[in-house]
């Protein structure tokens, strides 16, 4: 069985597929307005009181907190976003 496994990675190691590519035939990727933009994380330091002030006006509008937050802080900061 090994040998038959080892067999079909030398075909594949012989086989070359950049010569069957027609480079002509290439287009241009679509635009994807849809993708969310990148997020990146944030560390913040609250009082637990505060944390859970949060979570349970979250849980009563029934959104996640951290989702909640973000909404929050769009709010405070003027933004508006498709996604809220």
């Amino acid at each position: 069985m090994k040998n038959k496994i080892k067999n079909k990675y030398v075909l594949l190691e012989l086989s070359n597929s950049t010569k069957r590519l027609d480079l002509s035939k290439l287009e241009k990727a679509p635009d994807m307005p849809q993708l969310k933009p990148s997020t990146v994380t944030v560390n913040l330091r609250m009082p637990l009181f505060m944390l859970n002030e949060l979570k349970l006006q979250a849980n009563k509008q029934d959104v996640p907190y951290q989702s909640y937050m973000k909404i929050l802080l769009a709010r405070a900061l003027n933004i508006h976003s498709s996604t809220n």
